[in-house]
């Protein structure tokens, strides 16, 4: 999962959201945003599937498996 960090600080930058607000709308802190961002904790399954939700992307995109 090295790309996960940049590609959430990418997703959430195009969609003009802060840390706190995607924090909010996932029910998490915004440290735990933070922390995902620069890779010092891991999402769950769980939360990479209610990311690329979120972002109408795959979860495969998200983790940097492809560039689709």
């Amino acid at each position: 999962m090295s790309k996960f960090g940049e590609r959430l600080k990418e997703l959430r930058k195009e969609r003009g959201i802060t840390q706190k607000q995607l924090a909010g709308i996932l029910d998490v802190s915004k440290t735990t945003i933070c922390q995902w961002e620069t890779m010092k904790q891991e999402p769950s399954i769980e939360m990479l599937m209610k990311l690329a939700d979120f972002f109408h992307t795959s979860v495969d995109y998200i983790v940097g498996r492809n560039d689709i």
